[in-house]
């Protein structure tokens, strides 16, 4: 009686374990790449959130087992990629960032990326992958505004909507997606909009691409500009990207700035013009000067909204500038390095503008 009753709990665990089994092979396969950032924050107390904490502390492994529902939406693992803050991203990070991705997106054994990542340079990276990535597969980046250890810390969750969103088949071919506080937005239209509160990172005027509800992706629009395997630029086989600077416009401004850039060897120049990308009398010498030199200067706006247009608040044609369509400064940077890698004509630059 004995050995039948342990011989009986023995088929059961056998019928659990192989029932696990195949659930596990019925789920996406997702790998998060981490990199530091507030979700990977640790404040020195509960009531720490949007103040006072430090960045970057806690591993990709503490990161997974701080959140065991993962497990019931995908196969996942874990690589701690790099572990800083986001202001300090750089163009090197980028690139083993980007090289990593497509390497393990061409794997079979994997359905879909996701990313930890600081909240101040989200906007930035989502972006460059969005143009570098070759594959049509999800790749999702996700961050958190309090750190880990806050109270009510909303990375847990970000993460779980994050790897149920990398594994859905609705988010196959949608370009690079950011998502937080249960919103998804496109990867080249997202940007930051407060610096502490949760439902910071909209896009404005053209909207979320959608929603996470009940488990579920839910999408209602996706953005038109051709993105990840569809775009040119191959980073495999660089070691780094071209200088590219921002300018800021502002009243009573002078080209001091804009002069050090191009002596300091910049190959391209963003002028974050006021309004419709407006030019400054005080600028315009500079500017042209350094497009003589072989400097691309793409005219964008610091509105961060709206169209940029071309032969609008400057004779573009004349000058041979680019203007960035929507782009706001810090993603028009992003597309004129890629496309400096490519080209220096301007009108090819221009066409990659409007394209991307």
């Amino acid at each position: 009686m004995l050995i039948r009753k342990y011989f009986s709990q023995f088929l059961v665990l056998l019928c659990l374990a192989a029932a696990a089994a195949a659930q596990a092979q019925n789920l996406p396969n997702v790998v998060i790449l981490a990199t530091g950032g507030t979700i990977a924050g640790t404040g020195a107390t509960t009531t720490t959130t949007t103040v006072g904490y430090t960045a970057a502390k806690v591993g990709v492994d503490a990161l997974i087992a701080a959140v065991p529902e993962l497990k019931k939406v995908a196969n996942v693992r874990g690589e701690q990629t790099m572990q800083i803050a986001s202001e300090n991203m750089n163009n090197d990070a980028w690139l083993k960032l980007a090289k990593r991705v497509n390497t393990l997106l061409a794997q079979s054994d994997v359905d879909g990326i996701v990313i930890t990542h600081g909240t101040d340079t989200i906007e930035e990276t989502a972006y460059f992958l969005d143009l570098v990535v070759k594959s049509k597969k999800p790749v999702v980046i996700v961050g958190a505004m309090r750190p880990s250890t806050a109270i009510s810390a909303d990375g847990p969750i970000n993460l779980y909507n994050a790897v149920l969103l990398a594994g859905s088949k609705e988010a196959i071919g949608k370009g690079v997606l950011v998502t937080l506080n249960d919103q998804i937005n496109a990867g080249r239209e997202v940007t930051k909009t407060n610096t502490s509160t949760l439902d910071t990172f909209k896009t404005p005027e053209l909207g979320f691409l959608g929603y996470i509800q009940g488990s579920k992706p839910f999408f209602y629009r996706q953005s038109t500009r051709k993105n990840t395997a569809d775009t040119p630029f191959d980073i495999m086989n660089l070691d780094k990207l071209p200088q590219v600077d921002i300018v800021y416009g502002y009243a009573n401004m002078n080209p001091i700035a804009l002069n050090a850039f191009v002596a300091a060897g910049a190959q391209g120049i963003i002028h974050a013009g006021v309004g419709d990308g407006s030019l400054n009398n005080t600028v315009v010498p500079s500017l042209t000067e350094a497009r003589k030199k072989g400097v691309v200067i793409v005219r964008a706006s610091r509105v961060g909204q709206g169209i940029v247009a071309r032969n609008g608040e400057a004779d573009d044609d004349k000058l041979d500038f680019v203007v960035s369509d929507t782009l706001n400064a810090q993603k028009a940077r992003i597309l004129l390095m890629l496309a400096l890698t490519k080209t220096t004509d301007t009108k090819e630059i221009q066409k990659m503008f409007w394209e991307y």
